[in-house]
């Protein structure tokens, strides 16, 4: 059964999802998880305390956030389990409606990628 990544860009310091929001992905995670589609997932704090390591020329260069530059940042993210890139598609999609309707005022781009399951 094939595995995918879901991720979740948005804004960074737009401020709290509403509550409602919050509901509904309780719900919606719980209804993926017991069809065992999702299998582990959360959301991320902002970049102020990121740390990134640069890899250039041979060499590695430490750089922590915040990052005045980034205008999207990863929000979150899911590790999914689905018997086919179209149920994969369908359910990412139903994800992103959850926002669209519990969060209109915010864009957000809710990512689907398959996981490569070779050596």
């Amino acid at each position: 059964m094939p595995r995918f990544m879901g991720f979740v860009r948005m804004e960074e310091g737009i401020g709290a999802p509403p509550e409602a929001l919050f509901k509904a992905m309780d719900d919606y995670i719980g209804k993926e998880a017991g069809a065992g589609h999702f299998l582990d997932g959360g959301g991320l704090y902002g970049t102020e305390d990121a740390v990134n390591f640069v890899v250039e020329k041979g060499q590695v260069t430490r750089v922590d956030g915040p990052y005045a530059e980034a205008k999207e940042v990863v929000g979150g993210w899911a590790l999914l389990r689905y018997d086919s890139l179209d149920e994969a598609i369908a359910g990412q999609q139903e994800f992103a409606q959850l926002h669209a309707t519990y969060w209109p005022e915010c864009k957000v781009v809710a990512t689907l990628r398959q996981i490569s399951e070779a050596s």
